[in-house]
């Protein structure tokens, strides 16, 4: 008990200290903004300047381009009732404006739509040219310019060299290609027509044989195999029994 009436009490810090030391340190922050405002505030207000319009430029161009798009949409679907309506000057007419438009997907369908109502109205050199415009375009979406050239070679089927079609569309006619149908039957028809029923035969068979191609070609390619003497049917019907008997054949041994 001694000891603790010996310590000396804690000093408790002057409150005059305290508020001077307040006003002091708020100085100098003051201080130091102000130095801060001196040397940097343009730029800073130079930044918020730029940001805001930039900001302000996006919303514009995202506006301008729904309403392009809008606008876009409605003269497509201008053409489209056209057609319907069998009127196919009007469809071209209403066509022009997209022919150059800045969205690639609508330029490539008025392109392509434009060439297939030339095509319609017995302009064949007007539509190959235009089905020419498309292909060349790297800018268009690849499954226009694959269609393009699949529309122009069938336009030009019967003047075309059948190594020119080969060429062509060889890198199309391959099972699990979109345009494997198209492309492979008039590749297969121009193989024929060099001698090569080697080659055509088992392209005819497989057109045949792939449930993707459109029906009307796989009738007309299971009829080719059976003249170049393959059986198309016999083939596809033991792929169709493979998977089944395979799958037998997993779950008794899965059971023994």
């Amino acid at each position: 008990m001694a000891k603790d009436k010996d310590k000396a009490p804690e000093e408790k810090p002057d409150h005059s200290e305290q508020v001077f030391m307040r006003e002091v340190d708020e100085a100098v922050r003051e201080d130091q903004l102000k130095s801060f405002v001196a040397r940097y505030g343009l730029w800073v207000f130079a930044v918020v300047i730029i940001g805001l319009a930039s900001l302000a430029g996006w919303i514009f161009y995202q506006n301008s381009q729904n309403e392009d798009s809008g606008l876009r949409s409605e003269e497509y679907v201008a053409a489209i009732d056209s057609i319907r309506q069998g009127n196919l000057d009007g469809a071209a007419s209403a066509l022009e404006p997209l022919m150059e438009a800045k969205q690639a997907g609508y330029r490539a369908a008025a392109q392509m739509l434009q060439a297939n109502i030339a095509l319609e109205k017995d302009e064949p050199q007007k539509a190959i040219a235009g089905y020419g415009k498309i292909i060349a375009d790297d800018s268009l979406p690849r499954p226009f310019r694959d269609l393009a050239l699949i529309r122009q070679t069938t336009a030009q089927f019967d003047t075309l060299k059948p190594q020119q079609v080969i060429d062509r569309l060889k890198p199309l006619a391959v099972p699990g290609n979109p345009w494997f149908g198209s492309a492979g039957e008039m590749v297969a028809l121009s193989y024929l027509n060099m001698n090569k029923s080697d080659l055509a035969g088992p392209l005819f068979a497989q057109l045949a044989k792939d449930q993707g191609v459109p029906a009307t070609i796989r009738s007309r390619a299971l009829q080719m195999a059976g003249v170049e003497g393959i059986d198309a049917v016999e083939s596809a019907s033991d792929e169709r029994n493979v998977a089944p008997l395979t799958a037998g054949a997993a779950e008794g041994e899965a059971k023994e």
